[in-house]
Order: structure tokens, then C-alpha cells, then sequence
């Protein structure tokens, strides 16, 4: 059973109630003063709050995906070798498993959309990460057979999953909705985590001497996906998205990327690289990298590119609300901006369910398909 199986998640709370039951049962046996008795009440005393404490840990997981697998939760080594797949004109791309998604009409393409499982190999930064692509019911209609579509990355935050997007901020079965009642176009999303090297947290910062992680998001994933999907090369052609983490990297390439990138949209973004133990040393004494790993230092020191941006943040619950209302301020023509504040809402699903139906409106009417 997987770890988000809610056949785990029972089985863990029906194991707390039977050892909290058991516990009350045997205790006046063990109120004398033995070692056994004493062992005894200790063991009944940590089993039970052992069983207490995965049950909550796993329901909290539920919720918020924090680990997709057991693999995940542990930090064992996925199955990340490096394929290229030829056949058919593909390349740097490996389809490993194709998936229902949660629409109307799952089971038949044409009616809901697909999600393909796939593992891709970057040619200039050779980093290989897995992802999921939804593809459109129109992807596989007749009528848009020989017709592209508009695409957008998606990034989940630190240290989540790509999983999270499918499960918890559903976002194929939003674009789905969102394009049957023709407020969007449709639209390929590549879904990813940020985290493409190892555990560790690259902030999609090209590391001197290590991991080329913006290279792969800007450079090796669009490419890839062109050369295997009906998407196109222009900067038209693309998006990019994220929440937290993946919304920083998402404003972070977009705006050192505006000819990949059309529009990009921070969701609880912040727009400075973290630095701490998760993302270890990042430029190296490279001063002028660290600065432009500083959104607000770029878009003063920067010449600007003709991208749009979209950040979102709230009145109360979120820190980052001040930033963001200096980045608004600091974006210059060509450029433009736009923005979404809620009232209230925190850096969880919650507040970027109601912020992911609008952020997909807003980056498909930059979009276009040709």
C-alpha cells in the first residue's frame, strides 16, 4: 500500500485506538512496582503514541502531499536513469506510464484529457527528472490533429512532489474545467518539482561546478517537450508557474528568459534564492549571480524583457505580502504585471486552490498556439 493510500492512513488510526484500548485495559496489571510491569507500561505507553503520532503524520500528509511515496519519505534512490528514446522522431524524452487524470471522461482521451508519465533527459545540462504532462481532451481530437498548443511549466514548492499538483492543487482537473467553460485555452502542462538534483534545494541556480538546474527548466525542457509534443518554439508558445519555491523559479526564469517565456506566475513567491542548509553554497563568490538571483535587484540593474509577470500574496497570512508589493512597483515596460490579493490565506493548498483557476485564465490570454 502507497503512502498517501488511505487504506494506510486507517490502518494506522484503527492501530492507535486498539493500543489506546489495550493500554486502559491491561494498565491495572501493570501498576505494580516489577521491571516487568515497569517495561510493560513503557512499551504500551510508546506503541500508543507512536501510533498516535504516524496517524496524525499521515494524515497531514494527505492533505498536503508533503511525500508522494515511501521512496519519497525515506530519500531512496528513484528510478532516474538516463533514457533517450528515439523512436518516432522523440527525443530526450521516455514515456514510463500513462495515467488517468481526475476529469469527466477519464478512461477515453478525447473527452479527458491524458497524463503521461515521463522521464526527461536534459542535452545541455544533463540533469534526467521525471514529470508528468497533461495533454488536453483537444490534444486528441480530430479536429486538432494538426494543430499546437500553448504549454506551461509547473512547479510544486520545496521539498514537495510532482505529485502534489495531480492530487492536491489539481491542476489538470482545473485546466480541464477552466477550458470547458471557455476561460481558457487548452493547454499542455509539464509538472514537475523543483528539486531535479538530489535532495538538494538549487533554487533553479545554474551551481558553478554543480547542478545546471535554471539551464534545464529555460533550456532543456522546453526543447525536449517541442521536439516530442505538438508545442511551439516561440516565447508565445510558453508559460511558466509554480507555488513558493516553484514560484520563484518560475518569476526567477521568466524574467532572465524572455525569449522561452512568454508570461510566468509566482504563487506565494518569494524573490530572493533561499540560503541555508538545503541549498548549500550556490554562487561560489559569485557575487553578480548571487544579485541576480534577486528578483528586486534584477528588475533595477536589468535591462527588461518584454514578459509578463503575475504574484499573488494576501493582506494577512502570508510574509511575503511587502515584497511583492515591491516587485509590482520595481516591473518596467515592456514588461507588465498583474497580481492577485486575498483577504486572508496562508502558504498552503488551501489559499493556491483558489489562486491556481484565475493564474491558469491569466497565462493562457498570453499565450497563444501558433
Amino acid at each position: 500500500m502507497g503512502l498517501t493510500s488511505n487504506k494506510v492512513l486507517a490502518l494506522a488510526v484503527f492501530l492507535a485506538v486498539v493500543l489506546f484500548a489495550v493500554t486502559i485495559w491491561l494498565w491495572p496489571r501493570l501498576a505494580r512496582r516489577s521491571w516487568k510491569a515497569v517495561m510493560g507500561r513503557i512499551g504500551l505507553l510508546l506503541a500508543t503514541q507512536l501510533a498516535i503520532f504516524a496517524s496524525v503524520g499521515l494524515a497531514a500528509n494527505n492533505s498536503f502531499l508533503f511525500y508522494g511515496s515511501w521512496a519519497d519519505l525515506f530519500g531512496q534512490e528513484q528510478d532516474m536513469g538516463k533514457v533517450v528514446d528515439h523512436s518516432a522522431g522523440g527525443k530526450n524524452i521516455q514515456v514510463v506510464a500513462k495515467q488517468k487524470p481526475d476529469t469527466p471522461g477519464a478512461g477515453k482521451p478525447q473527452l479527458g484529457g491524458e497524463i503521461q508519465k515521463i522521464v526527461l533527459a536534459g542535452e545541455k545540462s544533463k540533469i534526467t527528472s521525471p514529470a508528468y504532462v497533461y495533454l488536453p481532451p483537444e490534444y486528441f481530437q480530430k479536429a486538432y490533429e494538426n494543430k499546437t498548443f500553448p504549454a506551461s511549466i509547473v512547479l510544486t514548492g520545496y521539498p514537495g512532489t510532482a505529485e502534489n499538483l495531480l492530487k492536491g492543487l489539481r491542476y489538470p482537473k482545473t485546466a480541464w474545467a477552466q477550458a470547458k467553460q471557455k476561460k481558457m485555452q487548452p493547454m499542455i502542462l509539464i509538472m514537475m518539482r523543483p528539486t531535479v538534483a538530489g535532495q538538494r534545494d538549487t533554487e533553479c541556480v545554474d551551481i558553478p561546478g554543480g547542478p545546471q538546474t535554471e539551464t534545464f527548466f529555460a533550456k532543456d525542457v522546453p526543447g525536449a517537450i517541442s521536439a516530442n509534443y505538438r508545442v511551439g518554439t516561440k516565447p508565445q508558445n510558453w508559460g511558466f508557474i509554480g507555488n513558493s519555491t516553484g514560484g520563484y523559479c518560475a518569476l526567477k526564469i521568466g524574467m532572465h528568459h524572455p525569449e522561452q517565456f512568454a508570461a510566468s506566475a509566482g504563487l506565494s513567491a518569494y524573490y530572493k534564492a533561499a540560503d541555508d542548509p538545503t541549498t548549500g553554497d550556490l554562487f561560489h563568490g559569485n557575487k553578480h549571480e548571487e544579485n541576480r538571483a534577486n528578483l528586486l535587484w534584477s528588475l533595477d540593474h536589468l535591462k527588461p524583457g518584454k514578459s509578463s509577470f503575475l504574484v499573488t500574496s494576501s493582506l494577512s497570512g502570508e510574509e511575503n505580502f511587502k515584497p511583492t508589493q515591491a516587485f509590482i512597483k520595481k516591473v518596467k515596460a515592456p514588461g507588465r504585471v498583474s497580481s492577485i490579493t486575498l483577504d486572508s490565506g496562508g502558504h498552503n493548498f488551501n489559499t493556491w486552490r483558489r489562486e491556481i483557476p484565475p493564474a491558469l485564465e491569466w497565462i493562457s490570454g498570453r499565450l497563444s498556439a501558433s
